[in-house]
């Protein structure tokens, strides 16, 4: 059996052209990155394969330092099989890998398991032991190993400034979903299976689907009521949805409710992606049912005109 069988490669694959990176969030400079990528591997006739890590390397090299994710669990995958890449392969992230060389790394693990021929990387990437991989480095390893090194220039966003993955996690949880957009390319989302809520939502005449909270590592934006559109196995639908815990009805637990506009039945145990659009309003108490249906009805205005728009 070959090497690359290992990680899941047909045996018959004789050369990759790869990349490596956590890819936390697929944003516009990664995808510029997956576009290189694609790019030359038809020019050489390879496959295009992206290497990546689960869990964050941070959260074994530093814990304390890892930050939040923005996609987790199949969230990352289901934004790279929009690209053109052949294979993903996913390392365990352990203590045994944290301590390889930048050279360990593309010998042990590119080369020989991955028939490495080209690699490309964005132009702040790093690997191996204390990030040893930078471009220069990875260039004169190239140079010495005879495969060929692309590195791929920043994309900025609309504000000048490089696209990052730290960027978006600031403007996240922050609130400002306009510039994750910028930065992602698409709006900042969640996923999770609709389970049976109180039925508190279809007495104020606002039906909800109650989503399961994603994992902790994910990052959230701030508690509140947002427009959003949710993108369900019976299509796509706007709607409003609220984040945070039900101080009206005096339960402290956070929840993840959506209202779908012009939507019928119900979607129990499906798995849905809520796509935030723009945040309506804090979280707050209302003094009775009656108040709270009167503002659920100007939020479900304000976010009627979002979505439209």
């Amino acid at each position: 059996m070959r090497p690359s069988a290992a990680f899941g490669l047909p045996p018959d694959v004789r050369g990759t052209v790869c990349t490596v990176g956590t890819f936390d969030g697929v944003h516009r400079g990664h995808r510029l990155v997956l576009e290189r990528l694609t790019a030359r591997a038809k020019e050489r006739g390879l496959p295009a394969v992206l290497v990546t890590f689960d869990p964050h390397p941070l959260e074994v090299v530093n814990p304390a330092a890892a930050p939040p994710l923005l996609t987790v669990g199949s969230e990352k995958a289901e934004v790279l099989a929009e690209s053109a890449i052949d294979y993903v392969v996913v390392l365990p992230f352990t203590a045994e890998l944290s301590v390889y060389s930048a050279s360990d790394f593309v010998d042990l693990v590119l080369r020989e398991r991955l028939g490495l021929r080209e690699l490309l990387i964005g132009y702040d990437h790093g690997f191996g032991r204390a990030r040893s991989g930078d471009a220069s480095t990875l260039q004169r390893l190239g140079a010495s190993r005879g495969f060929g090194v692309e590195v791929v220039p920043p994309v900025q966003g609309s504000d000048g400034r490089p696209i990052s993955s730290t960027v978006i996690r600031r403007a996240i949880a922050g609130g400002d979903l306009a510039r994750a957009a910028d930065g992602l390319g698409r709006h900042y989302s969640a996923s999770g299976v609709v389970e049976v809520g109180t039925g508190r939502g279809r007495t104020l005449g606002y039906r909800t689907l109650n989503v399961a909270l994603p994992p902790a590592r994910k990052l959230l934006p701030p508690e509140g009521v947002y427009a959003v559109r949710v993108q369900t196995p019976r299509g796509a639908f706007g709607g409003m949805m609220h984040l945070g815990p039900r101080p009206t009805f005096g339960e402290g637990e956070t929840k993840l409710e959506a209202h779908l506009f012009d939507a019928d039945g119900d979607f129990y145990g499906m798995r849905v992606r809520l796509d935030f659009l723009e945040r309506l309003r804090e979280t707050r108490a209302f003094a009775s049912g009656e108040e709270l249906r009167a503002q659920l009805d100007r939020d479900a205005a304000a976010a009627r005109r979002i979505i439209e728009a």
